[in-house]
């Protein structure tokens, strides 16, 4: 299991741009790859963006792609998460998680595939 800390959520205006941080406890194994997820109240939890720990290889959800950008600072132990051009339907919990078993790009797509979650960090756009 890997103890992982969300951080940098907060209440912004449309347009901003916001930088979540997802850090794992010191010591923790390496994961095969970390996740963004994101919730908001009466929806499904959905997929935002993935980063494979060893080729740096990310993935991004269609309907967000453009908008984002996940990179990892290995000194840090941290996933970063930047959100452009935020938007209202933005709001939402942010999740951050994480996979030590491998997956398929589609995989990475799937909650029921990572083993660790963060608590989550609220992040609220208002128009």
């Amino acid at each position: 299991q890997v103890h992982l800390v969300e951080s940098g959520g907060g209440s912004v205006q449309a347009g901003d741009s916001l930088r979540l941080a997802c850090t794992a406890s010191s010591g923790a194994s390496d994961p095969a790859a970390v996740g963004w997820f994101r919730q908001a109240p009466g929806k499904e939890r959905e997929f935002v963006a993935a980063i494979r720990w060893t080729n740096l290889n990310t993935y991004y959800s269609d309907s967000l792609k453009g908008r984002l950008t996940i990179s990892r600072d290995n000194a840090k132990n941290t996933v970063y998460l930047v959100m452009n051009s935020l938007e209202p339907r933005d709001t939402a919990v942010y999740y951050c998680a994480a996979t030590i078993l491998p997956r398929t790009s589609m995989g990475l797509t799937r909650t029921h595939n990572y083993g660790s979650w963060g608590q989550g960090t609220q992040v609220t756009v208002s128009s």
